[in-house]
């Protein structure tokens, strides 16, 4: 028999009333020694072929004999770039990015003919905030390796995978230019919740509250309680909401801050649609439901009366932002005017729960996160895996100096700003290119990634 871990993000009980979690005995399946590849990778399967929204495309299970990540990745579809396996024991197994290893966030672009790594986000009291890294600061240099064209691609991968590093690092301001430049060394390091960072700017006589919310951590629901009725009580009547560096995170707080969000909704209202293979079938989920996933201490009716006198949001994005920060933008829309501004999101519109193998007592296994369900919204919209498409398209990264979240002079917030009040004074021309990644590690929390 098998046990689930308990799960944070989706209705597990449902779950269980339509998949069992035993397989039946088969007397003419093999048996298989204890800790060999062939035992772990005959349960991937069986498991894999259970679960996986896609397992009617599955080979079939073939050698057995691989080394169990392999093995795994060997079953996914072509274009699965979510689904993984890790062992708890093997730290190389766990999916790395910057953000998990040292706080950080960066992108690249092209200023006179130069090459810069940009620091885009640093989460406060992490290796790279404590060691003076903040946004907007330029890397010109990774363990004492110029960036230029050619490797600056090869250099952000070769980071994520190390557990220390050297960067050279100055600042750029049109009034002063570049600074002096100075060395930085990080270390790998824990990072923990962060917190979710608000303001209220004054335009025009228009109040707009703008809330940046870093990741959706469990047990949110109590904090958006607290910040929007600070937000209803000042007359807040527009909003801006910060997702752009935003990976997932809690379907119960992601949910949370929907209610409060979308007028005149009912708490048995649709709100997520989740689409699984012919064993798991299709679940529906109002915003209570949705809610009550994991959110137990927090009424529907508590966060509907924080609502804002709005009928639109403004959602910044770019292509960090994804799982459940996605969600919100796509299942909104049957509810309220969602107008995002920035950069085409990072796809991502499955979700799932961890599989863990237990089958030997006291010893812990290996863990699937499968694709287990594709996620729509009530009017069926979704299949957005390529990303979501901003309705005002927006380069972040239109000029060197990169100021701080918050501050109205930063590019995407300006452009809010200047949406909301009407004013159509364009932005001066860009300055610098931005440089694409072939690929963005997102934050990557085993217990987390798979779920929206």
């Amino acid at each position: 028999m098998k046990k689930f871990l308990p799960v944070l993000f989706l209705l597990l009980f449902f779950l269980i009333t339509i998949v069992s979690s035993c397989t039946p005995d088969d007397p003419l399946a093999p048996v298989y020694k204890e800790d060999t590849n062939e035992y772990v990778n005959d349960w991937i399967y069986q498991q894999m072929k259970k679960y996986y929204r896609w397992n009617a495309s599955m080979p079939d299970p073939g050698n057995l004999s691989v080394e169990p990540k392999y093995y795994f990745a060997g079953l996914l579809q072509k274009n699965d770039i979510y689904s993984y396996a890790m062992h708890p024991a093997l730290p190389e197994t766990a999916p790395q990015s910057l953000r998990r290893r040292f706080g950080f966030d960066m992108s690249f672009l092209e200023f006179q003919g130069k090459y810069y790594g940009v620091i885009l986000y640093t989460l406060t009291d992490s290796p790279a905030k404590n060691s003076g890294l903040q946004r907007g600061q330029l890397i010109t240099e990774i363990d004492g390796v110029k960036l230029n064209k050619e490797n600056y691609n090869q250099l952000y991968q070769k980071i994520v995978a190390s557990d220390h590093v050297q960067l050279q690092i100055t600042s750029y301001s049109s009034k002063s230019g570049f600074s002096v430049s100075k060395e930085i060394s990080l270390l790998q390091g824990l990072s923990f919740s962060q917190p979710v960072l608000y303001t209220i700017i004054e335009d025009k006589k228009t109040k707009i509250g703008y809330v940046e919310i870093p990741h959706f951590d469990v047990g949110q629901a109590q904090l958006y309680l607290q910040i929007f009725q600070e937000l209803k009580s000042k007359y807040v009547t527009e909003i801006v909401l910060d997702l752009r560096y935003n990976g997932g995170g809690d379907i119960s707080s992601a949910t949370a801050l929907s209610i409060i969000l979308a007028p005149n909704i009912r708490s048995g209202d649709l709100f997520i649609k989740f689409e699984g293979n012919a064993n798991g079938g299709t679940i529906n989920q109002s915003f209570l439901q949705a809610l009550q996933s994991n959110e137990s201490k927090i009424s529907f009716e508590a966060l509907q009366n924080v609502h804002p006198s709005i009928n639109k949001v403004y959602i910044l994005c770019g292509n960090r932002t994804a799982s459940a920060s996605e969600l919100i933008i796509n299942n909104l829309k049957p509810y309220m005017n969602v107008i995002t501004i920035g950069e085409k999101t990072f796809g991502k519109d499955v979700a799932g729960f961890p599989i863990e193998d237990d089958r030997i007592p006291g010893k812990k296994g290996w863990i699937l996160y499968p694709a287990i369900y594709k996620l729509f919204n009530s009017k069926q919209e979704g299949e957005y895996s390529k990303g979501i498409n901003p309705v005002k398209q927006v380069d972040e990264l239109q000029d060197p100096e990169v100021f701080a979240l918050g501050n109205r002079t930063e590019v995407l917030l300006n452009n809010a700003i200047n949406a909301i009040t009407g004013n159509t004074n364009k932005m001066k021309t860009a300055q610098s290119q931005s440089l694409p990644l072939s690929v963005i590690n997102l934050d990557t929390d085993p217990l987390l990634r798979m779920i929206p």
